[in-house]
């Protein structure tokens, strides 16, 4: 198939240094994303490449110059979504991505969604009381609810956040873990403290927590209590037994907001016991104020190598329920 060049003007030559980034680096992503080739010519940038390619490619940069144009700030990350975006036709939905500044840390920089399922999923967080998120790791799902619990706290819409987790992950449980009950309980709520203090500051962070501002405490703390003007989160919520689930969801008092997140692919309860998680978003699903967002692996945030694993592990997967369909159709 013959090659095509397609041209894009550029009206603003100021735009241009951010539009390619760091030593080309955005247009290398194009590039690399694509096959095209992209170079500037004569006042224009030109796009070399088979027909197809190149108008997502030519889509894809336009796109970014819009959102240059009204100050958005445009990364590797957001350009691969956007491409996948305007590969399958659905270029409409760039902008969606890239607008919404969804909170700001304490060194002033701006949380945005960074694919449509993050959009979506903070969407639902703002518009409903309780919000189940589900999807693998590196899809965003926990760090977006502390942001917005942290935005919702500034905001004075909440008194107290309240995060919190099931304290037996990976086989391992408390019991058998060394130190006190704090020391026990901090290798499972790492990643909690991480988005907290990356959002807060180490400072305020220590000041909330010291106060009782901030709670952050296993599952098994949360039974008999009623939890009022709070934003509560529980994480890893695939590992909550039926029971555990309906436990914490009916804590909830007036004036508060909670978000469930976990990946139903990773749950280590005890074989032959249901997760709280997969059981709660099949019987709440139609009810009103509840929203349930399904991250898939293409709203992994981390690194594009995660994306490649996870869906590698997806694969096999798939092949191992393939192989078991078959040995029951012929054992039957």
């Amino acid at each position: 198939m013959d090659e095509v060049k397609l041209t894009i003007e550029i009206e603003n030559p100021d735009m241009l240094a951010e539009l390619f980034g760091q030593r080309d680096e955005n247009v290398r992503v194009i590039e690399d994303e694509t096959g095209v080739r992209i170079s500037m010519q004569e006042g224009s940038i030109c796009i070399s490449g088979q027909q197809e390619q190149a108008e997502v490619a030519q889509t894809v940069v336009r796109r970014l110059m819009l959102l240059l144009a009204r100050r958005e700030r445009i990364d590797k990350t957001r350009i691969r979504y956007a491409i996948e975006l305007a590969a399958e036709g659905r270029d409409e939905l760039i902008d969606e991505i890239m607008s919404d500044v969804v909170a700001i840390t304490y060194r002033g920089k701006q949380i945005r969604a960074k694919t449509l399922g993050q959009s979506r999923y903070v969407n639902a967080m703002k518009n409903n009381t309780v919000v189940f998120g589900v999807g693998p790791a590196g899809t965003g799902k926990t760090y977006l609810a502390v942001c917005l619990a942290v935005a919702a706290f500034k905001s004075k819409q909440v008194e107290k956040i309240i995060l919190t987790r099931p304290a037996v992950e990976a086989g391992e449980k408390l019991g058998f873990l060394p130190g006190d009950l704090q020391t026990k309980v901090d290798p499972y709520l790492r990643p909690l403290y991480d988005a907290l203090q990356e959002m807060l500051g180490m400072e305020t962070y220590a000041k909330l927590m010291e106060k009782g501002v901030i709670e952050v405490a296993p599952l098994a703390y949360m039974r008999g209590r009623t939890l009022s003007n709070a934003f509560i989160i529980l994480d890893e919520a695939q590992n909550t037994t039926k029971e555990q689930m309906k436990m914490f969801l009916t804590r909830m008092g007036e004036g508060s907001k909670t978000v469930v997140t976990g990946d139903v692919t990773q749950v280590d309860l005890p074989e032959g016991k249901t997760s709280g998680l997969v059981h709660a978003v099949k019987i709440l699903k139609n009810i009103e104020g509840i929203g349930i967002c399904r991250l898939t692996d293409k709203a992994v945030v981390r690194h594009p190598m995660v994306m490649r694993i996870i869906r590698a592990y997806e694969a096999d997967a798939e092949k191992f329920r393939g192989r078991a369909q078959k040995k029951e159709r012929n054992e039957g």
